[in-house]
């Protein structure tokens, strides 16, 4: 119990409380933004939007071939500012021009594709217009990272959730689905230009040297690390995308959204933890009792917090439902579902995805979660059909729990082969 608490300690001498209390506000305030967009919009628009932009999301992780993945892990091996301010000036440059070129094809695909649900390509193509403005806004978060100043990062989330909300509720209201739509796109721009001076250093170096850190596997982890991701959103999304294409009602889409709002919102837990401590997990990942006694405390932890959440949400499944809609109580056998499911990655996937990602392992993540999506893809395609919405939940919660497991095998493997490696040299 002692080292639970002190480990619960040091998370707050790092800032954590800043980052957790950031993202709770954040978590919150998106619930928000979320219900105030179904209150203004079309069940029937907000499912066609909705979709469009499940799309987007899980393209987003590679925009700029995921060198805001390479920026983080690889810059908290640099021990000096200097290097770490060279780095970010060589990831901008070539992020951004990547991510203008990748806005350009899914802008021509969505104009030219023809997709089952109305309007979905339309939208697409304006929703592709948010790739640079995210680039710019995850490598702001980084770099705050990297310097360990997390308590700036924290504000940087609340500002982008006031920014968000506001412009949801304003826009949304005197343009319906496309003030919505443009919410979205203005967000992160906004947030980027508010806090642009984080990057007029950087853009003043006269003495851009290429550091030796950057080679093909610095490329080969930001595109991993991306796939990764990218696999890991559609894995979220490809239930929504299934309902959407096997049953066509834009209204089920909607529903199946907002019965899994609550189950993913409370990630904002691992997450806050990840976020605070990932920078320090990878300068410390050759400290085996460091990672060891990190490792234990926050499964206990987290296990603690499932066991409650699941009681919790069990018990007033009824209340939560009926404030999104009324209509949803119906579902609520399918929410208890994903709310055992996501358990999985509170415990274990949360913490030893990351793992691997500091040991450099992205691509295993990718190949786990590649798995995962296969299996997804041809459960549902059976499962969809005969039992509707709670089908797609009962393979989506399954699906967590195998990620879960496999990355704590894997991490397993890896960690010991590579200290046995360490302590033969």
């Amino acid at each position: 119990m002692k080292r639970l608490i002190n480990y619960i300690k040091d998370f707050f001498n790092r800032s954590g409380g800043f980052v957790l209390s950031a993202t709770i506000i954040a978590r919150g305030l998106s619930f928000v933004t979320s219900w105030i967009a179904l209150q203004l919009i079309s069940k029937k628009a907000l499912g066609e939007v909705l979709y469009a932009w499940n799309i987007i999301t899980f393209i987003l992780p590679l925009v700029g071939l995921g060198l805001h993945q390479s920026y983080i892990r690889y810059g908290a091996l640099l021990k000096s500012k200097k290097d770490k301010e060279q780095l970010l000036f060589y990831v901008l440059k070539r992020g951004v021009l990547i991510s203008l070129i990748m806005s350009f094809f899914v802008a021509l695909f969505g104009f030219s594709f023809h997709f089952l649900i109305d309007n979905s390509g339309r939208y697409l193509a304006i929703f592709s217009l948010i790739f640079v403005p995210f680039f710019l806004f995850e490598i702001l978060k980084i770099k705050t990272r990297l310097f360990h100043k997390n308590k700036k990062h924290a504000f940087i989330d609340i500002s982008y959730s006031l920014i968000m909300v506001t412009l949801v509720a304003i826009l949304s209201f005197t343009f319906q689905e496309i003030g919505y739509i443009i919410a979205l796109l203005l967000s992160p721009t906004i947030c980027v230009a508010f806090y642009f001076k984080e990057f007029k250093g950087v853009l003043q170096l006269l003495i851009r040297p290429k550091l030796n850190i950057i080679d093909i596997n610095f490329w080969k982890y930001g595109v991993f690390g991306g796939l990764s991701n990218v696999a890991t959103i559609l894995l979220f999304a490809i239930d929504i995308l299934l309902i959407g294409n096997i049953l066509q009602e834009p209204e089920k889409v909607t529903v199946y959204r907002y019965i899994s709002l609550l189950p993913f919102s409370i990630l904002f837990l691992p997450r806050a933890f990840i976020t605070t401590d990932f920078v320090t997990l990878t300068e410390k990942i050759n400290d085996i009792n460091f990672i060891k006694n990190y490792c234990v405390n926050y499964c206990k932890l987290f296990l603690a917090i499932s066991i409650i959440y699941v009681s919790f949400f069990y018990a007033f499944d009824d209340f939560f439902l009926n404030i999104l809609d009324a209509s949803f109580i119906d579902y609520k056998e399918s929410f208890f579902i994903l709310n055992l499911g996501i358990c999985g990655i509170l415990i274990l996937r949360g913490l030893f995805g990351n793992l691997l990602s500091s040991l450099g392992l992205a691509h295993i993540n990718f190949y786990i979660t590649l798995t995962a999506l296969i299996i997804n893809y041809v459960s549902n395609q059976k499962l969809i059909p005969e039992y509707g919405i709670k089908g797609a939940a009962i393979t989506s919660a399954s699906l967590q729990w195998f990620t879960g497991v496999a990355s704590l095998i894997f991490f397993l493997l890896y960690y010991r082969k590579k200290n046995l490696f360490l302590n033969q040299a």
